[in-house]
């Protein structure tokens, strides 16, 4: 029995009524969130060269995009870039343990795959579409789960390509050969690296975009009855084996009681998920003491190594968005200046100021010695100001994590936030009032009129 084939027939099997009330609710919360973060990732810098690149593969009727009325697109494309939407702007959630952003490739294919159904009239119920949306994550988390040294592919993508797969599994009810096969394929088209995250390349998004496109093919290649590698998951060729340095199965052959998806974190802010413990210090310390960008001699964010390694790169005066959102020392003078980071700070004008630019020379990135290779925390700010004080602030819990969760009031403002920078704020409130019953809904895709993704 190969892990592929368990993972498939668990997929298969799970029902909405398998899935425990937290799982429920975390579900409905992070769709909520990645149709917002999506809508919003319309405006992101190089989204309409993304869709413009798409549509040299294709227009179509089948499947909308995400915050662009009228546009219509064939399946894959379609996920290609509403996965990038999702992923562009460093907003989607994050399975944090992982270093998995499930939602960016699980959210993009099931979304194209409610719209497919829906065209070819056979509408997928907002249960189905739930159920598949847990499936999915499962495998995707699992997958970074196993890794126990830190990533040099990108997980996101190459672990998330298996988790989209899984969600098709459930949605279209492949049969169990065709279901294997389906994951055979994730593992022949799974790619991305690290580099373009050291480069700041927009690249970055574009390997998730590539992971769903991937996954729809690799599931109608199985489905055309083409048979794929059994052994995609353990084999010696197999993903654990090239994507990971090393690894240790038993988060996908003895998962843990509840769902994966109860243990993800929502994003406060557009940046990198490793800038965000040294914001919220910031923050405080701005809160508690006064602190002012004036008051700043020194800044300096003492955390895991993983932390040094994503976010503790140094600004430059041509930087790009992607590495801006990347880069704690800017994102630091940001929050110093105006006490928050949002998606409209990354402008030509705010990555040029001269202002922030000499303020982030004072913000450093150091790494300590936490042996764990995916850790967030614990991480401590300390500050020394101008007349000699010294201020600390200890990170132990990420805003937005399942141990510091956001409430109910700051969900629906970040969402508010993301559809009024698309244009779409006047349909904040319907989008949560459908989002709260969509179990309930008879066609998932029905919803997409609101995220100004049909005419």
């Amino acid at each position: 029995m190969t892990l592929s084939r368990t993972l498939a027939e668990r997929a298969l099997a799970l029902t909405w009524a398998d899935i425990d009330p937290p799982a429920k609710t975390a579900a409905k919360t992070f769709l909520h969130d990645t149709l917002c973060v999506g809508a919003a990732g319309a405006r992101a810098p190089l989204a309409d060269n993304v869709l413009a690149a798409a549509r040299r593969w294709g227009e179509g009727t089948t499947c909308s995009v995400l915050g662009r009325a009228g546009v219509r697109l064939p399946q894959p494309s379609a996920a290609f870039v509403n996965a990038f939407q999702i992923h562009a702007q460093e907003f989607d959630c994050v399975h944090e343990p992982a270093v998995v952003h499930p939602m960016a490739t699980v959210g993009a294919v099931i979304l194209s795959e409610a719209d497919r159904a829906a065209a070819e009239g056979r509408p997928i119920s907002g249960e189905a579409l739930l159920t598949a949306l847990v499936a999915g994550v499962e495998v995707a988390a699992s997958l970074g789960l196993a890794a126990t040294t830190p990533l040099k592919f990108f997980r996101p993508a190459t672990a998330g390509i298996f988790g989209c797969v899984a969600a098709l599994i459930s949605l279209r009810r492949l049969p169990s050969e065709q279901a294997v096969s389906a994951f055979g394929y994730a593992l022949a088209f799974a790619s991305g690296t690290m580099q373009a995250h050291a480069e700041g390349k927009p690249a970055l998004p574009i390997q998730i975009a590539n992971a769903a496109r991937a996954a729809v093919m690799a599931a109608d290649l199985a489905e055309a009855d083409l048979p794929g590698p059994e052994a995609s998951i353990e084999g010696p060729f197999g993903y654990l084996s090239l994507f990971e340095t090393a690894h240790d199965p038993a988060p996908l052959t003895d998962p843990a009681p509840g769902f994966r998806i109860a243990e993800v974190s929502w994003k406060p802010f557009p940046t990198g998920r490793a800038a965000h413990g040294g914001i919220v210090a910031l923050q405080t310390l701005m809160a508690e003491h006064g602190l002012t960008a004036a008051d700043v001699s020194e800044a300096v964010y003492r955390a895991p190594p993983l932390i040094h390694r994503l976010v503790g790169r140094r600004p430059t005066t041509d930087m790009a968005p992607a590495w801006a959102r990347l880069c704690l020392p800017w994102l630091g003078a940001v929050v110093l200046t105006r006490g928050t980071v949002g998606l409209a700070d990354f402008t030509p004008d705010r990555l040029s100021d001269p202002t922030l630019l000499t303020l982030a020379e004072r913000i450093r990135v150091k790494a300590d010695d936490n042996p764990d290779p995916a850790a967030f925390t614990p991480a401590t700010l300390t500050v020394t100001t101008t007349d000699g004080r010294i201020l600390t602030h200890t990170v132990i819990a990420q805003l937005g994590s399942p141990a510091q969760p956001l409430t109910r009031e700051q969900h629906l403002l970040k969402q508010a936030a993301c559809l009024d920078f698309a244009g779409l704020g006047a349909n904040a409130a319907a989008v949560a009032e459908a989002i709260d019953r969509f179990e309930t809904l008879a066609d998932a895709s029905s919803t997409l009129s609101l995220l100004g993704a049909h005419t």
